[in-house]
């Protein structure tokens, strides 16, 4: 009897076990799902960043190895000021910047070339503000004499330079290049001495990718983003239009000094 009263009143002191709160019965997946999902995105967020270091290391090689085999210096910023040079180009967008600076003399020209970018802010109904931005390979050569300035290239490339040029269209006579390049500049009889029926011919088989600014001592040569191997082509391309000024051009407008 003693016996049985003693495990009865054990029974009632003992404690039972707290009930669990109600919602994790409710929803017994969720907390996992939305740890997996945060796990997820912040693993996605981290494989996008390091295949952009990877891509971004392996152009910086690329230009550094191409700069080696030409017999160049390469710089990953900009040891030069290039974009205080008065191009149209360099005036575009809300913010711009250059990298990857490959200088020196090549085959007797002395040459920049470089990867540029800028970029255009705006701003939707929502008050949110993105950029758009817009990639080019430019390469600026030196030439002997004082050009007033001058643009030639396709209609894409006036597009993306638009606003920042108050230039004319130029006409010629050949219909073809008319169809194919638009020429503007404030100066037509400079623009007739420059563009000849051989640079015609010149930038019809061979200048349809790149745009051309010309003014004072310097031309820019400025085309789509290049894989690094693809340099020579750029900076031959440059080399080829200043081989193909007509010599007109430097007895005209000879540099002062």
């Amino acid at each position: 009897m003693t016996l049985e009263l003693l495990t009865v009143v054990a029974r009632k002191h003992t404690p039972l076990p707290p009930t669990p709160p109600p919602e994790v019965f409710s929803s017994p997946g969720l907390p996992w799902a939305l740890i997996l999902i945060l796990v997820g995105g912040v693993a996605l967020v981290g494989l996008i960043a390091y295949l952009s270091y990877l891509s971004t290391k392996r152009r910086r090689l690329g230009f550094q190895t191409m700069a080696r085999q030409l017999g160049l210096s390469y710089s990953l910023q900009d040891p030069f000021g290039l974009l205080g040079e008065p191009f149209a180009l360099f005036r575009k967008g809300d913010g711009r910047g250059l990298e990857n600076v490959v200088s020196g003399v090549w085959q007797g020209l002395d040459l920049r070339a470089f990867d540029y970018w800028y970029y255009e802010e705006s701003t939707d109904s929502n008050g949110r503000t993105s950029r758009s931005y817009y990639r080019f390979d430019c390469a600026i050569v030196p030439i002997g004499a004082a050009c007033p300035a001058l643009s030639i290239g396709h209609e894409t490339f006036f597009t993306r330079i638009a606003g920042a040029l108050s230039f004319h269209d130029v006409q010629f006579e050949d219909e073809a290049f008319n169809r194919a390049f638009n020429v503007r500049g404030n100066d037509r009889k400079f623009a007739n001495d420059l563009v000849d029926a051989r640079m015609m011919r010149w930038l019809l088989e061979h200048g349809t990718d790149y745009g051309v600014e010309v003014i004072g001592n310097r031309v820019l040569v400025a085309g789509p983003k290049i894989p690094p191997t693809e340099l020579v082509q750029l900076i031959g391309t440059a080399k080829a239009f200043i081989d193909h000024v007509p010599k007109v051009v430097f007895s005209l407008y000879p540099v002062s000094g």
